[in-house]
């Protein structure tokens, strides 16, 4: 039964290797998000809030997050919309994204508990949030690219297959 084990696991690791895009698929998981431009690719894990009370609920009451980590948040169709730091206790940079993935404004330092609103434009279907001071030392600006299953692949500036 050993052997059969380890015959199974090479068959598997076979596969994974002659299959194109097998690798990259993997790239372009549920719960991560890739952001290339000018100064590179950064991934980073994401919660998806892709609900009504998911986006509401956001990021408050969080009293940290993982540096490589953030929430992105989904609409059904690209829109005007606008966020608060009400409740939210870190600070925040929210990277705001058009239907095909493409970052159109990128908003740094949003200060914990601040109730301005912070505009994102319109034509906006992905926001995504991580920690302060993460876009500009990764180089996230407008016009970097934004990949996640999410997005419509066959208008995706950088789709994932």
């Amino acid at each position: 039964m050993g052997s059969c084990d380890a015959a199974a696991r090479l068959i598997a690791g076979l596969l994974v290797v002659m299959v194109p895009g097998a690798a990259l698929a993997a790239t372009c998981a549920p719960d991560s998000v890739e952001i290339r431009g000018p100064s590179g690719q950064q991934r980073f894990t994401v919660e998806v809030a892709d609900e009504g009370a998911e986006r509401a609920q956001g990021l408050m009451f969080r009293e940290s997050m993982p540096m490589a980590s953030g929430m992105l948040f989904v609409y059904e169709e690209p829109q005007r919309v606008a966020f608060w730091m009400k409740n939210t206790l870190i600070p925040l940079d929210m990277i705001f994204a058009d239907a095909t993935g493409r970052v159109t404004k990128v908003h740094s330092g949003a200060v914990p508990g601040d109730t301005t609103p912070i505009e994102g434009g319109e034509g906006i279907q992905f926001v995504l949030e991580i920690n302060g001071g993460l876009a500009k030392r990764m180089g996230i600006a407008e016009g970097s690219e934004l990949r996640h299953p999410s997005v419509a692949q066959s208008t995706a500036v950088w789709p994932c297959e």
